[in-house]
């Protein structure tokens, strides 16, 4: 079976790729090693998605479509910010995760990434 992910690009140039929650956890711990770097944003989606349930639970109390990890001033003005914003999703007993990107992360580090998870990649554009 071959595994799709499609990476929508809306007209802002954020880019979004809905994963099963399992290969949301590997594709941000390949961008960490792509990127050469680990940033505060990445880290507290990683544990956002650790936390599935406890983390899907607020969000349903809370009426919150999405979470948006902490970010710091400075890492927007130096462009590190990599995560804009999570969505955590179930369907049919199956949990997935929406992760939309900052509009400064290429469109070809998150396919690379993709295409080392086993995934094959369409781009789709929005605007």
């Amino acid at each position: 079976m071959d595994k799709r992910a499609v990476i929508e690009i809306d007209f802002a140039k954020y880019k979004s790729v809905k994963l099963p929650r399992d290969d949301a956890e590997h594709l941000l711990n390949v961008l960490t090693d792509l990127l050469g770097k680990s940033t505060n944003d990445l880290q507290e989606t990683l544990r956002y998605i650790r936390n599935f349930d406890e983390f899907f639970e607020y969000m349903r109390k809370k009426f919150k479509d999405y979470l948006a990890p902490p970010h710091r001033a400075d890492d927007y003005i130096r462009g590190e910010a990599v995560i804009d914003k999570i969505k955590l999703i179930k369907e049919n007993n199956e949990k997935y995760v929406l992760i939309v990107f900052d509009r400064r992360v290429k469109e070809d580090i998150i396919s690379d990434a993709l295409r080392r998870l086993g995934y094959e990649v369409e781009i789709k554009r929005t605007f």
